[in-house]
């Protein structure tokens, strides 16, 4: 792939399920947390809100984020994330996507809302911090995605106008937020949304995973301004 340079000066890039493979790991660790906690909650609409707010999901899955159920159902999630957290893998040409981009100059940003416990262990996965630039977490804003809030405290960290940045991300909440900061979206499979429905969103282009992304770089969003859904 021949070498040039992007028109934008930052990537912003989801975690959980745009560069690891977890998110089945919080639907299984969420599924058990509720059924513990005493409130059972069908796996499909668990899996519907992971990549949102953690108080945001509990709401919308058992009507409260502070209730008693609520508060149990988040510790025991930790719990139950945590111990699987050795079986979760990186995605295809996650790493190499993140060089590649590095190498080319961009200002590469690790744009989540994971609670700093998880997302030590998922960095230490990663083993990418020689091209990360920035890094995000749960603890840099008071309500994480769909809401923008995430997003700005990345762009105003890397330094960058929104309308020189793209983000990646793989659920209708990440291109929500992106949206809502007026940052250009690429979607992609690997959490397991539909093309349809993170088009819908407002994602620009959808890929299968990072390494579909890797090999279509220069005609996506990230080079070109170019939809590919």
């Amino acid at each position: 792939m021949p070498v040039s340079n992007p028109p934008v000066d930052a990537v912003l890039l989801d975690i959980d399920g745009t560069l690891v493979d977890s998110n089945y790991a919080h639907v299984d660790a969420w599924s058990r947390a509720f059924r513990d906690a005493g409130r059972a909650v069908p796996s499909w609409r668990i899996h519907r809100c992971i990549g949102m707010d953690g108080s945001t999901l509990l709401e919308t899955l058992v009507g409260s984020s502070d209730s008693a159920l609520a508060g149990e159902a988040k510790k025991l999630h930790g719990e139950y994330y945590a111990a699987a957290s050795g079986d979760l893998e990186v995605l295809p040409g996650a790493r190499e996507l993140l060089a590649d981009l590095n190498s080319r100059g961009v200002t590469v940003v690790l744009a989540t809302s994971a609670p700093e416990s998880e997302l030590t262990t998922l960095r230490d996965l990663l083993d990418v911090e020689d091209s990360v630039a920035v890094v995000t977490s749960g603890e840099d804003a008071e309500v994480a995605k769909p809401e923008p809030d995430i997003i700005a405290v990345a762009l105003e960290r890397a330094g960058v106008e929104a309308e020189r940045a793209v983000m990646v991300g793989d659920s209708v909440w990440d291109i929500e937020s992106a949206s809502r900061a007026g940052v250009r979206a690429i979607g992609v499979l690997s959490g397991g949304i539909s093309r349809g429905e993170l088009v819908d969103a407002g994602a620009a282009a959808v890929f299968d995973d990072p390494a579909d992304l890797l090999e279509h770089v220069q005609g996506s969003p990230v080079f070109a301004g170019k939809v590919r859904a």
